[in-house]
């Protein structure tokens, strides 16, 4: 019923699926996606269909992390706008049945790139899925909190500061070595915050490895990974996105450094001007502050997956070799203050 690494009770899965997913029936089948470092997510095969879950890791967690609850409303509220997400089926609270919080979903079939250069596609075929990307995180940035029920997803007012605040403490908490770069940027960046009013829901990990695309027409048939996202400033997600454009070192490749022309990739001023046109607002002339805090706070989050490495938390062995990625992004980060800002 299961494959050897999974470590709840999948009989009690099984009850629990049988009594609260329409449809579902028949043995059942689990196997342990290994890509992503934070919620660990299982395909689920029963009766001929195919389900993802997605629980809480074990072992004692920093506060307000690895909310699947979160991530499970945040979708299931999206489910009639123009972002595209999986369809919602089950979130289970309570941990008597697996040991953790769990929600399941259906499982949208389709390729995930990790690498954002995406290899084996055509210029023709990059440059739609770049399209659709950026009109998905264009659509995310436009959608109207109230009127899906998500107003009270988090506090815009104030968010950058917050956010500054809360990954400096969870990088204090889980800091493995002196980082000199990191010292530097929880300094700078309070005394430089961008604080202008803008505000929408957030993503938190808006990449090309956090989506699903078609095959031959590779346009994005599902937004994945929602566990960061939030009310709070659009220029997030953008900064996010656009620092693969400025690291030299990602586990999952980048984009600086291609021939961006050639393989059909925007250029990160042709990222920036698709996505204001898609937004209908102003080009943008500050994202260089958003890329700093997105590195820092990735750096932070990394840092944070590598000590539940080394506690034996971590949702896969993979997270004892990021160790050194927390130091090369609070790096770049610093280099882009010292250089370009």
């Amino acid at each position: 019923m299961s494959s050897p690494q999974i470590d709840f009770d999948t009989q009690a899965l099984h009850r629990y699926l049988t009594e609260n997913v329409e449809g579902f029936s028949g043995d059942m089948v689990l196997t342990q996606f290994t890509a992503g470092q934070s919620n660990p997510t299982y395909q689920i095969t029963a009766g001929g269909k195919d389900y993802v879950l997605r629980k809480k890791p074990a072992g004692t967690l920093l506060p307000s992390a690895h909310a699947v609850d979160r991530e499970y409303r945040v979708m299931a509220a999206l489910a009639d706008t123009s972002v595209p997400v999986p369809q919602m089926l089950a979130l289970c609270m309570d941990r008597d049945v697996i040991g953790t919080e769990f929600y399941v979903m259906d499982m949208v079939k389709g390729p995930i790139y990790q690498d954002p250069s995406l290899p084996g596609m055509t210029p023709d075929q990059r440059r739609v899925f770049y399209d659709d990307f950026i009109r998905s995180l264009a659509a995310l940035h436009a959608v109207d909190v109230d009127a899906v029920g998500l107003s009270d997803f988090g506090r815009p007012d104030g968010f950058l500061t917050r956010q500054i605040s809360r990954w400096t403490k969870q990088y204090k908490a889980t800091e493995t070595e002196t980082i000199l770069a990191m010292d530097r940027l929880m300094e700078w960046l309070p005394e430089n915050v961008v604080e202008d009013g803008e505000a929408a829901l957030v993503h938190g990990d808006f990449r090309p490895g956090n989506v699903i695309a078609g095959g031959d027409d590779p346009k994005i048939l599902a937004l994945l990974d929602w566990e960061l996202c939030t009310l709070g400033h659009p220029l997030a997600d953008l900064g996010y996105v656009c620092a693969l454009y400025h690291a030299d070192v990602l586990p999952t490749g980048r984009l600086k450094g291609l021939d961006h022309k050639a393989l059909g990739i925007p250029t990160e001023q042709e990222f920036l001007d698709l996505y204001c046109k898609y937004a209908g607002r102003a080009p943008v002339t500050n994202h260089l502050f958003f890329v700093v805090f997105s590195l820092f706070r990735s750096a932070a989050i990394i840092q944070g997956v590598y000590k539940r490495g080394l506690d034996g938390n971590a949702a896969s062995e993979k997270a004892l070799k990021l160790g050194h990625l927390a130091r090369l992004r609070a790096e770049t980060a610093w280099n882009i203050v010292e250089t370009k800002l």
